[in-house]
């Protein structure tokens, strides 16, 4: 039977690598066969209809809220301009200096990711730090990396991100943060050389082919017309970080704290109800896509986790995972190319059911596999080039995802090395 449920998750992989079926639905199909193939009835305890899907669906509903809450905060930075402001001010200090260009968009890039991840982060600090970059010399594919390095030396401390490992690992949010600020210097480290090392390799490039340069200019945006955000305004993406981080406060009301500051710091009264609304509208387009998966991932775990599943897929498992810890980090280090492309390994995809069967089945404690996940998603996060924020980075600046993998890819790989290391140390 375990064989059998190894077959059906390699099919599932195959129709998300192909593209046959979208990722959430992929899942959701994947779960329903692996609990049938498991054994499990239809209906009562143990079921598909009212454990897998029933239960299944909403048990993500916190990392549902926090996704909202951050996209929502996501909006109402790039509608007030603050995220705008921030770029412009980094490319003002930095003048002609293209290093100091780049650093300073991957500093906001960064400060943005603990926002809101995915392509809003990307188009948050892109969309001028990408044609700022270029315009001084910064060679296309380390403009787009650069981006993406920022927003990954912001992912340890996304909020979304720490409720999402809480909820699905079953683990308590501090000991989520704490692995997460064990594993942001090596991601800090590995940015910093990526724009040292990157920068200077090619030297200056004074080249411009975005196609929006080439447009007939158009009347000033309505933010443009509102001029820069106030300075304190500029403190917004860090409220909700000081409130979890400084102060140990739940996730959801830092994330609202840092909505109200934002609202409060850049909005007259009379128009505070009106962009309330419109921003949080406009927070539930931009979280949909990561609900859904979510809402699937869910039901994979609920399945991967009934008795019949965890007692097949034990014995396989049990079998091809290292329990030394220089082979974990090896092994695991050489597995980490699986989590791009949708791979296995990958976290927002059948990685989140190979975790749940690590967890249910005793193999490595759920702590071990908080680092194993956190490390393989700071490699999906930047070079995986079916991920939406490398796409459209990449293609902003006028370049191929894969191009902006291989660049990428040896810094990332790096940081995963790192966590996997923080990991065998701590809690092997």
């Amino acid at each position: 039977m375990g064989v059998v449920i190894l077959l059906v998750m390699a099919a599932g992989v195959a129709a998300m690598l192909t593209r046959k079926l979208p990722t959430a639905f992929a899942l959701v199909i994947l779960a329903v066969v692996i609990a049938f193939v498991a054994g499990a009835p239809l209906t009562g305890e143990n079921s598909v209809i009212d454990t897998v899907l029933q239960e299944g669906a909403p048990a993500l509903a916190a990392t549902m809220i926090a996704i909202v809450l951050g996209s929502w905060l996501g909006k109402l930075l790039e509608e007030t301009g603050v995220a705008a402001t921030l770029v412009r001010k980094i490319v003002e200090f930095g003048g002609d200096r293209p290093v100091v260009v780049a650093l300073g968009v991957l500093a906001v890039s960064a400060l943005v990711g603990t926002v809101t991840g995915s392509a809003p982060a990307a188009m948050l600090a892109g969309l001028i730090g990408i044609p700022a970059m270029i315009a001084v010399g910064i060679p296309k594919v380390t403009a787009a990396g650069t981006i993406l390095m920022g927003i990954a030396v912001g992912i340890p401390f996304e909020l979304p991100l720490w409720q999402f490992f809480s909820t699905a690992l079953e683990l308590p949010v501090p000991t989520v943060r704490g692995f997460m600020v064990k594993l942001f210097p090596f991601a800090l480290v590995a940015a910093v050389l990526y724009v040292f090392v990157e920068s200077r390799r090619r030297g200056v490039e004074h080249t411009w082919s975005l196609k929006s340069v080439a447009d007939k200019p158009r009347s000033p945006s309505r933010r443009q017309r509102l001029g820069d955000a106030p300075w304190y305004a500029l403190l917004t993406p860090a409220v909700p970080l000081i409130l979890a981080l400084g102060f140990e406060l739940a996730i959801i009301p830092s994330l609202l704290a840092g909505v109200l500051y934002a609202l409060v710091t850049t909005t007259r009264p009379r128009e505070m109800n009106k962009r309330l609304l419109r921003t949080l509208y406009g927070g539930f387009e931009v979280a949909a896509p990561p609900i859904a998966l979510f809402i699937a991932i869910g039901i994979l775990l609920a399945a991967v986790k009934l008795p019949g599943a965890v007692e097949a897929l034990e014995p396989l498992v049990k079998a091809v995972s290292p329990q030394n810890t220089v082979l974990f980090v090896g092994v695991f280090t050489l597995l980490v190319p699986l989590c791009l492309y949708r791979g296995p390994l990958n976290v927002f995809g059948l990685g989140a059911g190979i975790a749940g069967v690590l967890i249910s089945a005793g193999i490595y404690p759920a702590a071990v596999v908080l680092g194993m996940a956190t490390s393989y998603n700071q490699v999906f996060g930047v070079a995986d080039p079916t991920s939406t924020q490398t796409v459209w980075a990449a293609q902003y600046a006028g370049v191929s995802p894969q191009q902006v993998m291989v660049r990428t890819l040896p810094y990332v790989w790096a940081v995963a090395l790192g966590g996997l290391c923080v990991t065998a140390a701590t809690y092997l």
